[in-house]
């Protein structure tokens, strides 16, 4: 990463914390609630973004001089090994996120050459994932600034602009006395509901909950409002982080709130429930207003424009999160070869072992029937990886309080210590809850053996969750066999 040559404005640093956590992609998950989504997005909003976003504001004001984010926090409230833990979460998180967004853009391209099938093609969207993955590394390893140039223009051009079209246009769908889909929920799914409440759907404001598989989907619309803390490791590029960094974290918290909510409402309102698709469902959409209107040929250039989104978004990601690992690879918690860095200063070691797990991950569209349980299967993983991070965050910000008194902190969680345990409390609670929920398989998905499911994402967790301590336990002996 290049170093800052100016301060970055609180509105910059918003938009590029924005930009890390909005994804067109999650719009059909929540549009597939119907009106409960307002429950869900209730729920994330004030027990997990609010609470996540001013936890993370008095810690990255705290050590906004130090800079490392999430690493350097629990560092200090814990030890290195949990800071190392923590930081290898935040990035592993992504790796299993890659192939679920590439799913997404794979999609936009399968409408964007006027073949929609093949957004349901295991074969087409695994290798499709794996090719561009590669191609963002390559375009990666060229160094920051040509990744920036995209990444700002991918986030306008493929996230913003798409996110206001849909928007604008249900709105007119609304004025011209179109149906309204949530409005006429099929005789056939109101009898369900009676009948089976294992595949019923949600009419109605509140969940109908009979057991902890009607609420999987929590976790999934959780992970969309994650990542509110991330770009925390810029707070010292900031004029006067102590002041600016929190007003960054809540401008970024409301523009989120903003576009998930009305792109949601406008996907629901617009496409039937038994269409909504979780990878391709945004298309379903833009092809259903886009049809009605006599412009179809506006779908192919959204599907391009969602597409370049989508790339841009995993090319921002690329080099971030695996920065930390060069962090802690220089502090001597990974081997030495992982500190190799190419002539553009990036890490090129850490990048190929990254790019292998993601062919791997990739991979498991080709193998699964159903490319909407891999595609939400990858997501429950994902956010059970970052959940277990953030559980780390508020229990540092709790520590904090105690073990460093008189850090200055130029923002702190009001209502002093007993405020701290309240607020980091509620965020932890809501988290450990949302974290169990993600073991439990999504009614609204033909999972097949849900026994399979849970046992994929037990096994997938424990495995990537206890890396982090054996590669710390075996580099600490690797040291001590040195001092001998």
């Amino acid at each position: 990463m290049t170093k800052p040559t100016k301060h970055i404005t609180t509105t910059q640093l918003a938009l590029m914390t924005a930009a890390a956590v909005i994804s067109l992609r999650g719009l059909p998950m929540m549009a597939q609630e119907e009106l409960t989504m307002f429950f869900y997005i209730f729920f994330a909003t004030f027990l997990f973004l609010i609470p996540a976003a001013l936890v993370g504001a008095e810690l990255g004001s705290a050590f906004a001089a130090k800079g490392g984010g999430v690493y350097t926090w629990v560092k200090e409230a814990f030890n290195q090994r949990m800071g190392f833990a923590a930081i290898f979460l935040q990035w592993i998180q992504n790796v299993v996120w890659y192939p679920t967004v590439l799913g997404f853009a794979a999609a936009s391209i399968a409408y964007m050459i006027g073949k929609p099938d093949l957004a349901q093609n295991g074969m087409f969207v695994g290798l499709f994932s794996i090719v561009m993955y590669w191609f963002a590394t390559w375009v990666t390893l060229k160094g920051t600034s040509t990744v920036s140039k995209i990444t700002s223009q991918g986030f306008l051009l493929g996230t913003v602009l798409p996110g206001i079209v849909i928007i604008i246009m249900a709105i007119i769908w609304i004025v011209s006395d179109n149906p309204i889909a949530l409005e006429h929920v099929p005789a056939s799914v109101s009898e369900v509901v009676k009948i089976d409440a294992a595949q019923h759907v949600h009419p109605r404001l509140f969940p109908h909950i009979t057991g902890m598989s009607d609420i999987a989907f929590l976790a999934g619309i959780l992970l969309l409002f994650a990542g509110v803390e991330v770009h925390a490791v810029h707070a010292q590029e900031l004029q006067t982080p102590q002041k600016q960094f929190p007003k960054a974290m809540f401008l970024a918290a409301l523009i989120s709130f903003g576009i998930f909510t009305l792109g949601a409402l406008a996907v629901s309102i617009v496409t039937p429930y038994d269409q909504i698709n979780l990878q391709s469902g945004l298309f379903v959409t833009f092809q259903q207003l886009f049809d009605h209107y006599h412009i179809g040929w506006v779908t192919n250039i959204m599907g391009l424009l969602v597409a370049f989104g989508a790339l841009a978004g995993v090319m921002s990601w690329i080099s971030g999160p695996s920065r930390g690992l060069l962090w802690t690879a220089n502090d001597g918690q990974l081997p030495d070869f992982l500190k190799k860095t190419n002539k553009n200063g990036i890490q090129i070691n850490i990048l190929i072992i990254q790019g292998c797990i993601v062919t791997v991950l990739s991979s498991l569209y080709m193998v699964m029937d159903d490319v909407s349980v891999a595609f939400f299967l990858l997501s429950a993983l994902t956010i059970g990886l970052y959940l277990l991070m953030y559980m780390m965050m508020y229990a540092s910000g709790i520590k904090l309080r105690y073990t460093q008194p008189d850090l200055p902190r130029s923002y702190r969680v009001p209502g002093g210590n007993m405020g701290m345990w309240l607020i980091a409390g509620i965020g932890f609670l809501a988290v450990l809850f949302s974290f169990a929920v993600t073991f439990f398989p999504p009614s609204q998905l033909p999972v097949g053996s849900p026994a399979m499911y849970t046992g994929l994402v037990v096994v997938g967790t424990v495995v990537f969750f206890s890396i982090p301590f054996i590669i710390s336990i075996s580099m600490e002996k690797k040291r001590q066999r040195r001092g001998h």
